[in-house]
């Protein structure tokens, strides 16, 4: 038995590549974590693209159209406003899709993701193209592209397989012509009419994308208001922004079939009417790729919500198991994926470091962007906190009158009962940047009385802060 065992050992031994830390999946988690820990062996799995879906399919494509799309409204509406004096000729819009599709492949590499592989390896990080399954604790098989198959072994696991679109259960919806994000995000063509399907911060974005280049739009939301998890005013603000690049927006609409059609689709709803379209853009959220990984066998749970941290980034019920990204099902968003690397490769370090999710930014990059951070009010107030609230009109600064910008405003809520803010929402021009005024404050949990002493630079959208603070800070001290 003894010399069975001494084979078994030595076969493992030539037939096994060892790691100090094995990562599956090599998006913006994994990424992070692998070329950040400089004395770890360390090897990625991917089966896909190294970066993940942001640099291709998603957060880069996406706002680079966005960006073209802006660009044409801004030329439109700067000779509305008189800002220029020669009439600007906007063109075809067709060919004006045509030049944002280039430009979006420019930014993408054209999804070629040679120069980030390379990266990698350059930093000293072996790369293994391929499907990783779990076999046992500290055991990783491999299966490469034409079915070769290489054994991994590892101190430490890291699951950052990243997440994957959610299609709706609606029936024929698989017989019509349908995209996901991703599809649509990478699309050489612009259809004459489109249906979108959620209004979530994907779906808002592409509706407006699209409606900006010529596609006649109808986004449909099962909720009463877009954006349904923020605040009401940007769902209500969303939803002029939309309605205004020429988006035909219906909430409260269910949709319950979809049948083909000379048109491409027909989408009937539950109140009896019928849409046709061209193409259906299911924009109707993702869901954590934790299946399929053999994680069963280190006894994870891996349901629906995404795999279950502690506060260090370790997979409860694991030991030596770690994970990061979409697939903890935190939040889907970049930075919060790459946050999360941080923390593990830390750890893993012998840095001992926490999680603190309490300031979250959440941008919808429309034009103009909608933008929250922290805690809702009615949440706060799920949460027993003694929230207040106080909010002002963009359009009160002088920075949205000299601009001639379009409208927008800030909402803040506080602790009334700790002195300090918990949740913001704004829109307007440059919210997406300037909510980070609230983001640090949250963060930083400062007191209401120095974030009113602040001084903002005049003329400048940050000083829509400053009567919200003021507002605040007075309330709380009465209090």
């Amino acid at each position: 038995m003894e010399r069975r065992d001494t084979e078994r050992r030595d076969t493992e031994s030539r037939d096994t590549e060892r790691f100090d830390v094995v990562v599956l999946g090599g998006g913006s988690a994994g990424e992070w974590i692998a070329t950040n820990l400089p004395s770890r062996s360390v090897a990625v799995v991917e089966s896909n693209r190294v970066g993940g879906e942001c640099p291709f399919v998603a957060c880069i494509p996406s706002k680079a159209l966005l960006h073209s799309a802006r660009t044409r409204s801004v030329v439109s509406r700067a000779h509305e406003q008189g800002a220029v004096s020669t009439r600007l000729e906007l063109g075809d819009p067709g060919a004006a899709w045509a030049a944002a599709a280039r430009r979006r492949d420019r930014t993408t590499s054209s999804g070629d993701d040679a120069a980030a592989a390379d990266n990698l390896r350059g930093l000293g990080v072996s790369l293994f193209r391929g499907t990783g399954r779990v076999t046992g604790p500290g055991r990783v098989q491999v299966t490469r592209p034409g079915g070769a198959v290489t054994e991994l072994s590892c101190r430490d696991l890291v699951v950052a397989t990243g997440s994957k679109p959610m299609l709706p259960p609606i029936e024929g919806l698989a017989d019509v012509p349908t995209w996901t994000s991703d599809s649509a995000l990478v699309s050489p063509e612009i259809p004459r009419s489109l249906a979108v399907l959620g209004g979530g911060p994907v779906g808002c974005e592409l509706a407006q994308v699209y409606a900006t280049f010529g596609a006649k739009v109808t986004l449909l939301e099962m909720a009463p208001r877009l954006l349904s998890a923020e605040e009401p005013l940007l769902g209500e603000a969303m939803e002029r922004i939309l309605s205004a690049s020429g988006v035909t927006v219906l909430t409260g609409t269910k949709v319950t079939s979809a049948t083909p059609c000379a048109a491409g689709a027909r989408l009937a709803t539950e109140d009896g009417r019928e849409h046709e379209v061209a193409r259906v853009l299911a924009a109707t959220g993702r869901k954590p790729a934790a299946e399929g990984l053999g994680l069963e066998l280190l006894g994870i749970d891996v349901g629906g919500k995404g795999l279950r941290t502690d506060r260090h980034c370790r997979v409860e019920s694991a030991t030596g198991v770690w994970a990061a990204g979409d697939v903890t099902g935190v939040a889907p968003l970049t930075h919060v994926a790459n946050y999360q690397g941080r923390i593990v490769a830390a750890n893993l370090s012998g840095r001992p470091l926490e999680a603190d999710y309490r300031a979250i930014p959440r941008v919808v990059y429309t034009d103009p962007p909608v933008a929250a951070v922290g805690l809702t009010a009615a949440a706060a107030r799920d949460r027993h906190v003694h929230a207040g609230t106080a909010s002002m009109d963009l359009s009160q600064t002088a920075r949205s009158f000299t601009d001639g910008a379009p409208p927008g405003a800030l909402q803040l809520v506080a602790d009334m009962d700790r002195g300090v803010l918990v949740g913001a929402a704004a829109w307007g021009p440059g919210a997406d940047e300037w909510i980070n005024e609230a983001t640090l404050a949250i963060r930083g949990q400062v007191m209401l009385d120095v974030l009113e002493d602040v001084i903002h630079p005049f003329p400048t959208y940050s000083e829509v802060y400053e009567q919200p603070l003021r507002d605040l800070a007075v309330r709380w001290r009465d209090d």
